[in-house]
Parts: C-alpha cells; sequence; structure tokens
C-alpha cells in the first residue's frame, strides 16, 4: 500500500490520476475511514493498489 499527502481537493481527482479511474474514489475512501469525497486541509491517504476491474463510484448502503 502507498500513501500520499494531498492539502484539499478531493477523492474523484486522486482516484483518476492514481488508480486510472474516478469511479474508483470509494475505495480510497473506505480504506480511510471517509464518508464525504471533498477533502479539506492537509490529509495523508493510503491508497489501495491499482485494479483497473475494481467496482466503484457507490457506497454500500
Amino acid at each position: 500500500m502507498a500513501q500520499v499527502t494531498v492539502a484539499g481537493g478531493d477523492l474523484y481527482h486522486i482516484a483518476a490520476a492514481l488508480l486510472g479511474d474516478a469511479t474508483q474514489w470509494i475505495r480510497i475512501a473506505q480504506m480511510n475511514g471517509l464518508s464525504d469525497p471533498y477533502l479539506y486541509g492537509v490529509t495523508i491517504l493510503t491508497l489501495p493498489a491499482v485494479n483497473p476491474t475494481a467496482g466503484g463510484g457507490i457506497a454500500e448502503q
């Protein structure tokens, strides 16, 4: 697992840039205990492994 430090932004852009698929933002959120895709301030995120076949987009209810 990799970590990245970001200052603000959103998980959509991070997932697109680092996982190759913006819809996989939910994987990053779940791994870091987040429910909001928008980030405020400096945040250290743990990233899941790149998996082009992983689903994403909508959290399970």
